[in-house]
């Protein structure tokens, strides 16, 4: 059985492929989280997961990238068990495990609250091995 193309790229390549063809506000949310996700974890591991939607990983899953007509959803694996001093969490408030940030078009990114909320979420994981 042949695997599909999307099967034998790479994590960091369809990932690059989906902010290009997104070409709108979400192509470059999407990338500039990707920047700061990269700049908060240097050694973090990037999947492409469930059909297309970006996943990053660091002793365990950390965030997703999803994109949708109005927003942008990072989605924290473990969310609901994060301090959230800057309440950057919008989205996905009454479930036990995850939590989610949505962010629409022309919204400013708190990058380093953001980062914090990246960081914390990793050392979460490394606790939880």
């Amino acid at each position: 059985m042949a695997k599909s193309e999307t099967e034998t790229e790479s994590p960091p390549r369809l990932i690059d492929q989906r902010i290009a063809e997104l070409s709108d506000w979400r192509g470059e949310i999407l990338s500039r989280l990707r920047a700061l996700i990269k700049q908060a974890i240097p050694d973090v591991v990037e999947e492409w997961k469930w059909r297309g939607v970006p996943v990053w990983y660091k002793d365990g899953m950390l965030c997703t990238g999803e994109t949708y007509k109005k927003v942008v959803k990072m989605t924290f694996a473990k969310g609901a068990a994060l301090d959230d001093p800057k309440k950057l969490f919008n989205s996905s408030l009454d479930g036990n495990v995850r939590r989610a940030i949505d962010f629409s078009e022309g919204q400013v990114i708190d990058e380093e609250a953001l980062k914090a909320l990246l960081r914390a979420a990793t050392e979460l994981n490394a606790r939880k091995k």
